[in-house]
């Protein structure tokens, strides 16, 4: 599929936030092949174990998670990443003061694209 786009330049303050689960939201901008999102997560939130065909990469930008990837469970905070094969169960918790996460995806995540905008809040990053 290809994605026609006006500009190649976005602004992620412009980007509508999308809600993914209960009490987190992201800005999303998607490729032809992979889809890198701006995931804003409120204090305590909780991305319950899942799994997708995505491969994730991603990376805390503000505030910490507990994050699980597998068997293996990490505190993490701005500047630390994680690497999740297609398929692997994974869950996270943001910390006390909530998160700010990058992540990205591969292929696009088609599914969040399709999402109605959340209310509109300022961005708390950058």
């Amino acid at each position: 599929m290809i994605i026609l786009r006006v500009s190649a330049f976005d602004d992620i303050r412009e980007l509508s936030l999308k809600p993914i689960w209960d009490k987190i939201g992201a800005r999303v901008i998607s490729g032809e092949r992979l889809s890198l999102a701006v995931v804003e997560l409120d204090p305590g939130a909780v991305a319950r174990e899942h799994s997708h065909e995505h491969e994730q990469l991603g990376m805390v930008l503000s505030g910490s998670m507990r994050f699980r990837v597998g068997d293996e469970t990490r505190e993490l905070g701005p500047g630390e990443t994680w690497t999740i094969p297609s398929n692997v169960p994974h869950e996270a918790t943001a910390g006390p003061d909530g998160a700010v996460v990058i992540d990205v995806f591969a292929p696009v995540r088609q599914e969040w694209e399709a999402l109605e905008p959340a209310d509109e809040r300022e961005p708390r990053w950058p």
